[in-house]
């Protein structure tokens, strides 16, 4: 848990430096309706795990921040996966109907509480502190085909040495 924390406390110090306000563990939440659309009645509420919303571009990035330190790390695999009900890890990245109601009910909820606006564009990233041996580009390749970000380990840690470097 602790190594999680540092990690997502870096990936926002990141976002941060690049203009981005942050909201930390966004619960979505799915009507009844949604949920029978999506054939989990039963599921419960879905979280995202940082919301960065960039004003001047007026970008909202639901992100998927995982640092994976006790595992092989994100496969591509995984990624490339489909469903139809969502199934497994990477829910929002592997079920087109899901990820169409969640992100359609998430702009809902951020434009009634007058956090983004119409013209808001909404879409997914990744931001991995582990990757398994050797997938990071084939990863940034799926990801890029999708227009969705991507950071891998090494993304972050440059951009972090970065910002070390300037002196922030």
């Amino acid at each position: 848990m602790m190594m999680i924390d540092k990690f997502e406390n870096t990936v926002a110090t990141l976002l941060e430096a690049e203009g981005y306000w942050l909201r930390r563990s966004f619960r979505v939440k799915l009507t009844p309706e949604e949920k029978r659309q999506i054939g989990k009645q039963a599921s419960l509420r879905t979280e995202i795990d940082m919301l960065a919303f960039q004003p001047a571009r007026n970008e909202l990035l639901a992100l998927e921040v995982k640092a994976y330190s006790d595992t092989p790390g994100v496969k591509l695999a995984q990624l490339q996966e489909l469903h139809e009900v969502p199934t497994g890890r990477f829910k929002l990245f592997t079920s087109e109907p899901y990820r169409q109601i969640v992100l359609h009910r998430l702009k809902q909820e951020l434009l009634e509480q007058g956090l983004i606006n119409t013209q808001t564009q909404v879409s997914l990233g990744l931001i991995a502190g582990k990757i398994s041996q050797g997938q990071s580009e084939a990863i940034r390749e799926h990801m890029q085909a999708r227009q969705w970000l991507f950071w891998s380990p090494e993304d972050v840690k440059t951009k972090a040495a970065a910002r070390q470097q300037a002196g922030d």
